[in-house]
């Protein structure tokens, strides 16, 4: 995995997942624009990474916020070369009767209509020149039907089959797109748990264990390289194993 003289988004970048990924890209010659809410988080992130790396605070969920951080992006490290939407958001528990329609659009604007907008403003882009990669976050809950959490399982469904249909429409142009899948990931909102519901986690994992930001990272990372050249429309789980087994 190469990215030297790649220019890569990434949304959602300021911890977890998004952090781990801009690392590993970083640390293989790329170019990274890092994206996503808290400024002091990106600019000590993008000061570490170094030469190279750029960031701009922007909700996702203000899709004009996000068109103009999308621009100035390009303008400032030139064309996209990769993108990765990995902002997201769980939204709240709630049975579906009682979960309400304004939290439910509020989840599917971050998780779903964000990943869209980003996509119809960078493909064409993409398209032209013939080549670039985009990568979405899925869940579990892409693959999965989870109680009282109807709109991050129908956002997460969603979002695996938009990144399916852009995989199709843009293949012909030399440009991919995939949907990673992470299973249980040690991140800040891991991390807030009790002790024993992280063991009662870990315990359903046939690794036995949660996995790391870095090991998505990894994956993130090898889905937006040319080492990837030949993987379209996929779904990959880093998950220990939780979709692809029967634990009983």
């Amino acid at each position: 995995m190469n990215f030297t003289g790649k220019h890569i988004i990434v949304t959602g970048a300021s911890s977890g997942i998004g952090a781990a990924t801009a690392k590993a890209i970083a640390a293989r010659g790329g170019a990274v624009t890092l994206m996503a809410r808290r400024a002091e988080r990106l600019e000590a992130l993008a000061a570490e990474l170094g030469e190279g790396a750029r960031w701009f605070a922007v909700d996702v969920s203000d899709g004009a916020a996000q068109a103009a951080a999308l621009d100035a992006a390009v303008e400032a490290g030139g064309p996209i070369d990769g993108l990765f939407l990995n902002a997201g958001t769980g939204g709240s528990f709630a049975a579906v009767e009682d979960y309400g329609e304004e939290a439910f659009a509020q989840v599917l604007n971050v998780n779903l209509t964000a990943p869209y907008r980003a996509i119809a403003q960078v493909l064409p882009a993409m398209k032209a020149r013939g080549r670039g990669a985009i990568l979405v976050t899925g869940s579990l809950a892409s693959e999965r039907g989870m109680a009282n959490n109807v709109a991050y399982v129908a956002s997460k469904h969603a979002v695996l089959g938009l990144a399916r249909a852009v995989a199709l429409e843009a293949a012909p142009h030399g440009v991919r797109c995939n949907c990673v899948v992470p299973g249980f990931i040690d991140t800040e909102m891991f991390a807030a748990l009790p002790p024993d519901a992280l063991e009662q986690i870990a315990a359903r994992v046939p690794q036995g264990r949660t996995g790391s930001a870095d090991e998505l990272g990894a994956v993130a990372a090898f889905l937006l390289s040319d080492a990837a050249s030949h993987v379209t429309g996929q779904s990959l789980a880093v998950d220990g194993g939780v979709l692809g087994t029967l634990s009983v």
